[in-house]
C-alpha cells in the first residue's frame, strides 16, 4: 500500500524540524490534534550505515504507535549509505522514506547534505535511485526551490520530477533566503505546471509560512491542484493548529503536563540504553513557549520555568 494515496485532499502535514519533531512531541501533536501524516527529525544516513552510529540513529527513528502513518527522513551525501539505511526502514514500521534535499544548516551543508544536494544534481539523483532501488516503501523528497537564486527551481525541480518521486515537498524559498523573505506563493502555479508535465503522478506538498488549517485550506482552494500542505512553525503558536481549535490556558497546561510525563518516560529508557549516563533535561525548555503563551501571566511563568533544572523543579512550578 502507498500511503501517499490513501491520504484525503488536501493532506497536512507536521514539518520535520531538527530538537523538535522528536517522539514526545509528535506524542504531544496527535493528543492536541494530529496531522494526516507526521515526519521524523531528520536522520543522517552515515551515522546509520556505521556501526559506531547506529544506536544513535535508531534512537532517532524510534516511533510510537500514535505516530502512524509516518515517513522517516534521511539526509547525508553517500548514494551507498542512502541504500543501506532505505533497506532498513520498512522493517521499522515506516510507511515512506523521504530525503532531505532542503535543509539549509550550514553545518549540514558543510558535508554536501541538505540543500547542498542543489549544487550537486547527479549526487542527488544518484542517492535518490540508491534509495529507491532498496526498499518496497514509497521514496519521497523535500527541498527548496534553490540555492541562491529563486529560477534555479526551473532546472532543479524537473531534475527531481524526472525521477519520479512518490511525493516531492517544495519549501519556497532558497536556501539563502532561509526564512527571512515571505515564501514565494507566486510561483506555486509553475511548480503545479512542471508537475504536470514531468511527472503526473507526482504528490505536490507546498511548505512556507503555513501556520493553520484554515490557510492551508485557503491555499488549496485558490490552487486544488496541490495534493497537501507541510505546517512548520505555526505549530509553535498553536499545538493545535491541524484542527483549528484555540487552545485555552488548561489545555495548554495539560499538553505541557504531558510532555513532561514523555520526557521521563523516554528518559528511563535512555539512562537503561546509555548506563551511566542521563538524557539532558535542556533542550526540552525550547517547548516551554509553546505551552506557556497567550494567557495573561504566561510570560513570568515561562521566565520561571526557563530557570528549572529538572523535571521535578517544572512540575512544582507549574502546580502552583
Amino acid at each position: 500500500m502507498n500511503i501517499w494515496d490513501n491520504l484525503p485532499k488536501p493532506f497536512l502535514i507536521l514539518a520535520p524540524m531538527e530538537g523538535v519533531t522528536d517522539i514526545m512531541f509528535r506524542q504531544v501533536i496527535a493528543r492536541a490534534g494530529r496531522p494526516d501524516l507526521f515526519f521524523t527529525e531528520f536522520t543522517n544516513v552515515s551515522s546509520y550505515a556505521s556501526e559506531k552510529g547506529r544506536d544513535n540513529a535508531l534512537e532517532r527513528l524510534e516511533i510510537a504507535p500514535s505516530d502512524a502513518p509516518i515517513i522517516a527522513q534521511i539526509w547525508g551525501k553517500e548514494p551507498e549509505h542512502f541504500e543501506k539505511t532505505a533497506s532498513a526502514l520498512e522493517s521499522l514500521g515506516f510507511s515512506g522514506i523521504d530525503l532531505n534535499f532542503g535543509c539549509p544548516d550550514k553545518n549540514v551543508n558543510k558535508t554536501g547534505g541538505g540543500a547542498a544536494m542543489i549544487k550537486t544534481p547527479d549526487l542527488a539523483i544518484d542517492c535518490f535511485r540508491r534509495a529507491k532501488q532498496a526498499t518496497n516503501l514509497p521514496v519521497s523528497i523535500k527541498t527548496r526551490l534553490g540555492w541562491s537564486d529563486i529560477d534555479e527551481y526551473k532546472t532543479w525541480l524537473p531534475t527531481l520530477l524526472a525521477e519520479h518521486p512518490a511525493a516531492l515537498t517544495v519549501h519556497l524559498r532558497t536556501k539563502k533566503e532561509m526564512s527571512k523573505v515571505e515564501a514565494h506563493y507566486e510561483l506555486i502555479p509553475e511548480i503545479i505546471k512542471l508537475r504536470a508535465e514531468i511527472s503526473p503522478e507526482t504528490k505536490l506538498i507546498i511548505n512556507g509560512d503555513i501556520k493553520t488549517k484554515d490557510e492551508a485550506l485557503a491555499l488549496h482552494k485558490k490552487y486544488p491542484e496541490v495534493d497537501g500542505f507541510m505546517i512548520g512553525r505555526g505549530v509553535f503558536q498553536n499545538p493545535y493548529c491541524f484542527t483549528n481549535h484555540i487552545a485555552t490556558r488548561e489545555e495548554l497546561m495539560e499538553l505541557l503536563k504531558l510532555h513532561l510525563d514523555l520526557y521521563e518516560k523516554q528518559s528511563k529508557k535512555y539512562s537503561e540504553r546509555h548506563p551511566g549516563k542521563t538524557l539532558s533535561y535542556e533542550p526540552l525548555k525550547h517547548f516551554f513557549k509553546i505551552y506557556i503563551n497567550n494567557f495573561p501571566g504566561a510570560s513570568d511563568l515561562r521566565a520561571k520555568l526557563m530557570e528549572t533544572h529538572s523535571l521535578d523543579e517544572a512540575r512544582a512550578i507549574i502546580e502552583l
